[in-house]
């Protein structure tokens, strides 16, 4: 489906009407161009970019706002946290904005979407890279009192992307985005899980649309390598739509999962640690393999029932060795969640078939490692990045940033019985 068609909304066959409040897309040739008629009603726009993102998209952007009282706040190339020091620096440009344009990709519309929300005012983005799906989602990404937290914001009135400037991204953000967009097997897999154990609201259609999206992408990593401009834009447009999908059903459900849970163990405990971490949509990748061993190893259990491997002062112990100052929080959003003293078990039995059937939907580890090598990204450089035991921990700890049902705990009520059978 077309995008500025989708934006339009649908009645749906789960019995909700899915609407998005973005206005207008445009990824081609000259497309920050449409920022004259776009702005036609703002006057003192607030430009908001790094030096990086200024770099690719910023003269063309301020050339096509030369008519408006121009704000700018440029941060620079170290890396950005999207942090409470991030969002004074731009709330402080804010006085007499009427209208902020977010120039960059994941972090930077992250922050002015947060801004934007927070201090009601509308925003655009000026997209510098095809390295994720947020764009279009109405879920701001930050980083406060040191918890990865998605906050409710506005959505984007416009999305504008010059094909040129995407495909001159650095190459690792064009894999990120390639990334991004295999690690929706897992999301998805783990939404239908989460409908079937919790009874979660699910829509097949958008499912159905999300996948859609993989299925257009994965095949193009060659053409991705070097550069092409059509698969570039493809790549962009699978991921605003799987943004457009997100903001219909109200949360990031159809695209983040158990994969971008563990992103974010990477990110955070980097830094908490202050530890370096990959790129998100790298981490999302690589993860897609770990939580597909992680389907593969309970699909095939013998025994499909709950054995506790932790006492509860035993994971608490846990996840104060890892999360440190941000641990209490971790717990007190679980207790809110209730995952930890809900018994499953029973749901568990009940539903073993099913649960298997749905576990093998997806492609397998192996399959999910030739896809990213398709795109030269190789799991070996992951495990060697980060090591088996940071992984190990993320694989049964990464579940407690996030009050959200996935496979990983399933993989946490079934790790003892996973040992035994080991």
């Amino acid at each position: 489906m077309e995008i500025n068609q989708l934006l339009k909304g649908m009645s749906c066959h789960c019995g909700r009407n899915h609407a998005c409040d973005i206005q207008y897309v445009n990824i081609g040739k000259n497309a920050i161009n449409d920022l004259e008629f776009l702005c036609k009603e703002f006057k003192a726009p607030l430009v908001v970019a790094d030096e990086n993102t200024f770099l690719a998209a910023g003269k063309q952007t301020l050339a096509a706002l030369k008519s408006k009282q121009i704000k700018s706040v440029v941060f620079g190339k170290e890396l950005l946290i999207p942090n409470e020091d991030a969002i004074k620096k731009v709330e402080k440009e804010l006085k007499g904005v009427d209208l902020i344009v977010a120039v960059g990709s994941g972090v930077i519309q992250d922050l002015c979407k947060y801004v934007a929300h927070f201090n009601n005012l509308p925003y655009l983005v000026v997209a510098t890279a095809p390295s994720m799906d947020g764009y279009a989602s109405n879920g701001a990404a930050m980083i406060t009192g040191g918890m990865k937290v998605t906050y409710n914001s506005t959505l984007p009135i416009a999305i504008v992307a010059n094909t040129d400037v995407l495909k001159d991204a650095p190459l690792e953000m064009i894999k990120a985005g390639y990334g991004d967009i295999v690690g929706k097997y897992s999301a998805l897999n783990d939404w239908k899980l989460s409908n079937i154990i919790t009874n979660e609201y699910f829509c097949e259609e958008i499912y159905n649309l999300t996948f859609e999206q993989i299925k257009k992408t994965v095949p193009l990593a060659s053409k991705l390598l070097k550069r092409d401009e059509d698969a570039v834009k493809t790549l962009m447009e699978a991921l605003i739509i799987v943004g457009i999908l997100m903001s219909f059903v109200g949360s990031s459900r159809p695209a983040s999962g158990s994969e971008h849970h563990l992103s974010h163990f990477f990110e955070i405990t980097g830094i908490i640690d202050n530890k370096p971490y990959l790129a998100h949509g790298l981490d999302v990748a690589f993860s897609t393999v770990v939580t597909a061993e992680i389907r593969e190893k309970i699909a095939n259990m013998k025994n499909f029932g709950v054995v506790n491997s932790f006492s509860n002062q035993e994971r608490d112990d846990f996840l104060n060795k890892i999360y440190k100052e941000i641990a209490e929080s971790c717990l007190a959003l679980q207790e809110k969640a209730g995952f930890y003293t809900t018994d499953r078990s029973e749901i568990y039995k009940e539903k073993q078939e099913e649960i298997i059937a749905t576990l093998k939907q997806m492609p397998s580890a192996n399959e999910i490692v030739e896809i990213l090598n398709s795109i030269e990204l190789d799991v070996k450089d992951f495990y060697d990045f980060y090591g088996e035991e940071k992984i190990k921990n993320a694989a049964i700890f990464a579940k407690d940033l996030k009050d959200r049902f996935s496979v990983l705990w399933l993989y946490y009520d079934f790790l003892g019985a996973l040992n035994e059978q080991a």
